[in-house]
């Protein structure tokens, strides 16, 4: 009875992140003692912020070299000692590039029979909850709001920006590429695409955006987010969720410029989150999301990959912006 894992075998430090930083071992699956389940592994998802624990502790342990590489997705019961769970329930878990973990029962919870089961992991999951709180409870837009959204073509921006349009909002979204540009606009309804790789991108962002944003959700970081913010109108809003930008590869020469002077004449709000602060209102959020799918209203893209050793793959591929929506891989 064995397990395949993937192991972060060695950290990449300053370094672009690279296959060779994983490796690819085989241990004995393992059991479940009082209080645990045995989960199966049926799907990974691939997230930044994968890349972001490589580099020291946020709001979880850093990760250290030789250990299973972390990563959250949809698991299903395989044996249970707690009552609240049985063989075949569905739980979301933290359970890492493997295909069997055994954690505490108490941690987890049966998740709704909802098909596609894929959509627990984007629209009714993290990414899907991310951009509902972030948008709504942080950046707190009002029709007719400029919001502007980065990394709009991934998991969580492309939410965010339909959200927005729901909510009656002129819509931006910042994306690599003039094709997923076009899939924001054409597609997905946002008002304008931004793309980020222009040598313009500067004098396009100032053109898309002529009097000012109201609302920014930043995933980036970086450059994107010095140019928004000094484009942001007084009384401007930013939802910081974010740094992709910073998490591969070398830190940055500086930070942002004129941000103290920007804030205060400004009066800007900046507000850091993690989907986590507003799990009490998990419930309204879900009920709220499956209704604009139901709907037609917000549209789903999901990018899966398939088997245990594609994760090291499609997580490079995600940071370097191969992805449109939620990338995850099925095990």
């Amino acid at each position: 009875m064995t397990n395949r894992q993937i192991v972060l075998d060695r950290l990449p430090g300053g370094d672009q992140l690279a296959p060779e930083h994983f490796a690819l071992k085989t241990g004995e699956r393992p059991s479940p003692g009082e209080g645990e389940v045995l989960l199966k592994t049926r799907y990974i998802s691939l997230d930044a912020a994968n890349r972001a624990w490589m580099q020291g502790a946020t709001y979880r342990s850093a990760l250290e070299g030789g250990q299973v590489m972390a990563g959250g997705g949809l698991s299903e019961v395989v044996e249970s000692n707690v009552a609240h769970l049985k063989p075949g329930d569905l739980v979301f878990a933290d359970a890492g590039w493997q295909e069997y973990a055994v954690l505490p029962g108490k941690r987890l919870e049966k998740l709704p029979d909802l098909k596609p089961e894929t959509h627990l992991l984007s629209v009714y999951g993290v990414a899907g909850l991310t951009a509902y709180f972030g948008l709504l409870e942080c950046g707190k837009p009002k029709a007719g709001d400029v919001v502007v959204v980065s990394a709009a073509a991934g998991s969580v921006g492309s939410i965010v920006g339909q959200i927005a349009k729901i909510k009656g909002c002129h819509v931006v979204g910042i994306a690599g590429g003039e094709e997923k540009g076009r899939w924001l606009t054409e597609e997905l309804g946002f008002d304008a695409a931004v793309d980020y790789k222009s040598p313009e991108f500067k004098r396009l962002l100032r053109a898309a955006v002529p009097d000012g944003i109201d609302v920014y959700f930043d995933n980036t970081g970086g450059p994107i987010f010095e140019a928004c913010l000094f484009a942001m109108k007084n009384f401007g809003r930013i939802a910081c969720c974010g740094a992709l930008s910073q998490y591969d590869g070398a830190p940055p020469a500086h930070g942002p410029r004129g941000i103290p002077g920007l804030i205060v004449t400004k009066r800007l709000t900046l507000r850091g989150f993690v989907v986590m602060d507003f799990a009490e209102q998990n419930e309204k959020a879900l009920a709220d999301l499956q209704g604009w799918v139901a709907s037609g209203q917000l549209k789903v893209q999901e990018d899966v990959l398939e088997g245990l050793e594609s994760l090291p793959g499609g997580l490079i591929g995600l940071l370097g912006g191969e992805n449109r929506g939620k990338r995850m891989v099925r095990i």
